[in-house]
């Protein structure tokens, strides 16, 4: 139940048949949302002054918006409509309407947001880490804004296949085979392969001459070089090489798995650069014959976006460059191993959107990658890059990029848990200081909420942030018990849960047979209000891709509740029907909570 769209539905047939072109509609419905300030309404129509300059009327907006206001249905949502200044429209919902509404989303596990009546089929390409050494911070936002995006089209009715497109077949692994040829602890390898591999692949990437080591060392380095032929042997099936990448791919597949467990991320299929590399001869070959493809000094090259490959220097210099499939010395790029991706995913899964969570960076390579490949037919589904900005240290930098090396993910979320613990009990400790009540967790309880309270804190930092831009990353401020963090959000469903524990309320009672709204005080509406928008957030994430909308959602929902809260005692209210009709809120204002954290990979816990 979209409040939006059932407003807008009310306004449609009286727009339609005022509108001079009835392509325009869907932009006048669109002038139509939440009102700005609650003393105007709960909503408003802004789309009287845009039709009056369609009708050549442009200084009867007043009268135009009253004209829409008659030819609307009668309905039992709105109360009666109201002009205001140049011809806005002011709108009121119906307590009766209210009081329905509440008691259908109470009893709906879903609460209120409804299956989408176009179900589509999403590939979402998400993570992609580099398996041959441990994740870092610069597969974070690609896995968690990924994994937010599959949670909520599922959550939507979609189907949804995550596929985690794995490195596990480059120069990477060159570096590996290198490494255990020729600096293993044999010992140790066979005592904890992981740890060993992941020492191996740190220390040879420390052994390569850096830029400015010396003038030819940053063109010519025999370690890189040696590890290049030891890719060379591995792709030309060479039995050694290829017998150590399948004793090797179990190790680096373990590394993985406790960071995924940690962040709650599951993808469906993971399938690398191995699984396509037997396709990309035939990718070329065939883009060749259709003539999508070219030879250019050797090498073979695809156009640009625009279907153009720059000649003459003039045109080097004003187009985006081609790019190369496979290079002169044979060996083959991303861009050849994306349009094998792209033709096996569209040949299995029959997708109707394909969508790649991958950084603002790759923009030009998707671009050119999603053009060819609809020349080369794979047409009928929608390609999409969802991008997103980097992630900077509080100097501005971008986070990996600081001395030291980039930091693993699960140092990552190591420091988060500690720092969340931390924060915890001095929190705890000030409260019991000033006479609080306050639960006194054990050992067992107390890990727990730091793991999901730091892992959430990472998590809801990254997810509430606009993905198309860059953003801070400062531990501390995502760790805060106050604002709009992932503490401030879990510690509000925990306060809820406990209210029901102090009453000895079952709260199956209120879902099951929901008591009757009473709305004594302003804050209660304006809750309630909140707790009915919840479906509008997530079908607006979805439609755009923008999972931040729903953690917007949250912290008015949040600063509504404390209002309430404030204001509107909830055991000790004036009257049982008031106290059972704030028992309802309050619960419904956890499951909110708890589900809008879900959809975004966000764990809660009963008490804190």
């Amino acid at each position: 139940m979209n409040l939006l769209t059932q407003i807008r539905s009310l306004f449609e047939p009286a727009l339609t048949a005022l509108a001079p072109d009835q392509a325009k509609v869907p932009d006048l419905l669109a002038a139509i949302k939440p009102a700005s300030n609650a003393d105007h309404g709960d909503y408003q129509a802004n789309c009287a002054m845009a039709l009056a300059k369609a009708l050549n009327r442009p200084k009867e907006a007043q009268q135009i918006a009253k004209e829409i206001i008659a030819a609307l249905p009668a309905n039992d949502v709105l109360e009666e409509p109201m002009v205001a200044g140049p011809g806005f429209i002011n709108l009121r919902l119906k307590p009766d309407f209210l009081a329905k509404a509440i008691a259908a989303i109470a009893t709906d596990p879903k609460l209120g947001v409804e299956p989408t009546k176009k179900p589509k089929t999403f590939v979402i390409d998400l993570s992609g880490p580099n398996v041959a050494k441990p994740l870092h911070v610069g597969h974070l936002r690609s896995t968690i804004i990924g994994d937010a995006l599959v949670r909520i089209l599922r959550f939507l009715g979609h189907t949804v296949i995550g596929d985690n497109h794995l490195g596990d077949w480059g120069l990477q692994f060159g570096i590996l085979i290198h490494g255990y040829k020729n600096f293993r602890d044999e010992a140790a390898f066979k005592a904890d392969p992981v740890r060993e591999l992941a020492r191996l692949y740190i220390h040879i990437n420390k052994l390569f001459k850096k830029p400015d080591d010396d003038e030819e060392g940053a063109t010519d380095d025999p370690l890189k070089r040696a590890c290049q032929e030891e890719t060379a042997k591995l792709h030309a099936g060479d039995p050694e090489n290829l017998a150590l990448w399948v004793q090797f791919m179990p190790a680096c597949l373990e590394m993985l798995r406790p960071i995924y467990e940690r962040l709650d991320v599951k993808i469906d299929h993971a399938l690398g650069e191995s699984f396509y590399n037997p396709m990309l001869p035939g990718v070329v070959e065939d883009m060749l014959a259709k003539k999508i493809a070219f030879e250019s000094k050797g090498a073979v090259v695809i156009p640009n976006a625009k279907g153009i490959i720059p000649q003459t220097e003039e045109e080097q210099q004003k187009e985006e460059p081609p790019a190369i499939l496979r290079k002169r010395d044979g060996a083959f790029t991303y861009t050849t191993t994306d349009l094998a991706t792209i033709k096996h995913r569209i040949e299995t899964w029959k997708p109707d959107a394909l969508l790649y969570v991958v950084g603002a960076p790759q923009s030009l390579h998707f671009k050119t990658v999603f053009a060819q490949a609809r020349r080369w037919g794979c047409e009928g589904a929608e390609f999409q890059h969802v991008q997103f900005g980097s992630m900077l240290g509080t100097d501005r930098k971008p986070f990996g990029a600081r001395k030291g090396g980039t930091i693993e993910l699960m140092s990552l979320l190591d420091d988060a848990a500690k720092l969340s613990l931390q924060k915890y009990e001095e929190n705890s400790a000030a409260r019991r200081a000033v006479g609080h009540k306050v639960f006194e967790p054990t050992d067992a309880e107390k890990q727990e909420i730091a793991e999901v309270v730091g892992a959430g804190a990472v998590k809801y930092a990254d997810l509430s942030q606009n993905r198309t831009t860059d953003y801070v990353f400062d531990l501390d401020k995502m760790t805060a018990t106050i604002g709009n963090t992932a503490a401030y959000m879990q510690y509000a469903h925990a306060r809820c849960r406990s209210i029901f524990r102090e009453g000895g309320v079952d709260e199956t009672s209120v879902r099951t047979n929901p008591p009757a709204l009473i709305i004594s005080h302003a804050a209660e509406r304006a809750l309630v209000l909140q707790l009915l928008r919840f479906p509008e957030a997530v079908e607006a994430a979805a439609a755009d891709y923008l999972p931040h909308l729903i953690t917007s959602y949250l912290w008015d929902l949040a600063k509504s509740y404390s209002v309430f809260f404030e204001n509107c005692p909830v055991l000790k209210a004036e009257s049982p029907g008031l106290k059972d009709s704030r028992l309802l809120l309050v619960d419904l204002v956890s499951r909110v909570i708890k589900q809008a954290l879900d959809l975004l990979g966000i764990r809660v816990v009963e008490r804190m």
